[in-house]
């Protein structure tokens, strides 16, 4: 029996959250397409492939005192043409250790099945607070 793709794309975000948590570039890698856009909430930033941004989060993990990025889906919304979707939630950060809140707000997130596994093409953050 398939899984449901929303369920699938859930499972894949809660992996990628647990990998930002515990620093671990290689359980992020395989979460991201080779050409997946990263716009950051507060500057527009734009980090533009797999690879930098696993170096940018390489660097993220170095930081003294470290960011921790959750992001909760709200909703996914599936394509009925194509094997896409997008998730919309909530995205927040806070300290590593005491858990200081640093920043939050809404993000949407681009998916695409490939070889039976959904992975991110693109995400777009937005900060509120």
């Amino acid at each position: 029996m398939t899984m449901p793709p929303d369920i699938a794309i859930r499972l894949q975000r809660a992996a990628f959250n647990r990998a930002l948590a515990s620093a671990d570039l290689d359980a992020i890698a395989p979460l991201l397409t080779p050409g997946a856009i990263l716009v950051a909430g507060t500057d527009s930033g734009v980090i533009s492939g797999r690879k930098a941004q696993l170096l940018a989060w390489k660097r993220e993990f170095a930081a003294t005192v470290r960011a921790v990025y959750t992001r909760t889906p709200d909703s996914i919304i599936l394509s009925p043409v194509e094997p896409i979707a997008f998730e919309h939630g909530a995205w927040s950060s806070v300290t590593t250790g005491d858990d200081t809140p640093l920043a939050s707000g809404n993000y949407t997130a681009k998916w695409r099945e490939v070889g039976g596994r959904w992975v991110i093409e693109a995400e777009l953050f937005l900060t509120l607070a």
